[in-house]
Formats: C-alpha cells, structure tokens, sequence
C-alpha cells in the first residue's frame, strides 16, 4: 500500500477541507482524466485498486499518471473499547480530496476506452467523480 516514508509526526487531526480545488484541478500530463466532485477521504487500498484497473487497460499502449497520494494517517480504535483511553493507533493512511481536484490522468487510448477505463477506476472510489478530456 502506498504510504509515506518518513512523518513529522505520527498522529493528525482530522482537519477541514477547502469548498473547492485551487491547486491540482486542470489536466497537466494526458488527454483524459478523473475529477472529484465532492469532498472525502480516499483510502491506500482504494488507490492501489485504481492503480491496478489504470496499470491492467494501459499494458500495451498508453500511460498514466496518480495525482493523490495518501499521506494523512487514519487512526482507529478497536471493538469494544471506553472513551477515554486517548486516541487510536494508525489503521491506514487516507488521501484529502476536495471537489475540481484531479485524481487520475490517462493518455495513450482512445477516447471510448479510456473514457469506459475512468468510469471503472472512479467506480473504486468513496467519492463522487467525473471523467475530463482536454479541448483540443
């Protein structure tokens, strides 16, 4: 799973998101990508099955770029457990999305396939997305 190296620090707060994207929203390296429309967390494992669908239709020809990365820890307490006894250890590391943010970009297939590749990635996800091309 994907997961940063090193951490100032090993726990965070939950924090807030902005109303929309100001940095990472247009289409930078492919012709196509995949765009947020809402806010939330998206998990390692979401990414790495992404990846995988991206990494399986772009074998032969194309190429593909993750624009997230997870480097907020998610920590969880376990079953049965009082409050009380401080905050949980770290279960997995989760990617801040904000709606206008671009997730993944494809390039290299044409406009039908990796049109159908992104609706099937953006099905992987815990948030609402769309599929962007790029006006030429």
């Amino acid at each position: 799973m994907l997961a940063p190296k090193r951490q100032k620090y090993r726990k965070q707060f939950r924090g807030s998101w902005r109303t929309i994207a100001v940095k990472g929203n247009t289409l930078n390296f492919a012709s196509h990508g995949l765009k947020a429309t809402e806010p939330g967390w998206i998990k390692d494992r979401q990414i790495e099955a992404a990846r995988v669908v991206l990494a399986r239709a772009t074998r032969k020809e194309g190429k593909f770029w993750i624009r997230i990365f997870p480097d907020k820890p998610y920590s969880k307490k376990p079953p049965e457990v009082t409050m009380g006894a401080g905050k949980g250890d770290v279960a997995y590391f989760v990617a801040s999305v904000v709606p206008g943010k671009v997730l993944f970009e494809i390039d290299g297939l044409d406009n039908a396939s990796s049109h159908a590749v992104l609706k099937s990635v953006g099905s992987k996800l815990s948030v609402r997305t769309k599929v962007v091309s790029r006006n030429v």
